[in-house]
């Protein structure tokens, strides 16, 4: 065990996400214990029990995290294309789900049914969703709820699709990522006066 150090509450909380971080990156969930991050972060198992109750909290402290991380990197401004805001959206998460494959699946599988990790990726695709219907040219409030339907589903099949994609990576992230554009690209066209990627391939 590495030796302790004295660190604040804040910064003692930071330095266990970070070696969780790593712990549920390496490994499948089920094989993370709560040993081996106190061991790797140099604390007793009663000191990361008074920051975390269970390994499930702690996974989900991290998730938090890292969901607020993914939003920041999800930068929307009318000023941009749809196309260009879709890309760079997109390409921040595949990249953190290709680099971090079993947090992810975790996340998504071992705790599919855990209540609280379930409501932070539906917070996200929440804040996703009223992200896009900010910048995209909505007549009336009928076209902006049926975009909002419209984006909804989407942002199910993307996370669908890119779990399916961890699993079996049957196509590149650029393929990917460019199957994600098009296919709320062509849901959203028969809704909008204004195409929204005029450049987009039909």
């Amino acid at each position: 065990m590495p030796p302790r150090q004295r660190l604040s509450p804040a910064d003692r909380r930071a330095q266990l996400l970070g070696v969780a971080a790593r712990l549920f990156a390496a490994q499948p969930y089920d094989l993370v214990l709560m040993e081996d991050v106190a061991e790797q972060a140099g604390v007793s198992r009663a000191l990361l029990y008074q920051h975390f109750a269970s390994k499930r909290d702690l996974f989900a402290a991290l998730y938090q995290e890292v969901s607020e991380q993914l939003l920041a990197k999800t930068r929307l401004d009318p000023a941009d294309t749809l196309v260009e805001q879709l890309v760079e959206g997109l390409d921040a998460h595949i990249e953190y789900f290709a680099e971090n494959r079993n947090t992810v699946l975790a996340a998504n599988r071992a705790l599919a049914g855990d209540r609280l990790v379930q409501t932070i990726i539906a917070d996200e695709l929440d804040a996703l969703r009223e992200r896009l219907l900010g910048v995209l040219p909505l007549a009336d409030e009928r076209t902006q709820a049926a975009a909002s339907g419209v984006l909804k589903s989407w942002l199910v099949f993307v996370q669908v699709l890119c779990i399916d994609w961890l699993t079996h990576e049957t196509c590149t992230r650029v393929e990917l990522r460019d199957v994600c554009v098009g296919a709320v690209v062509g849901a959203l066209r028969p809704l909008l006066d204004e195409d929204p990627a005029p450049d987009w391939p039909r």
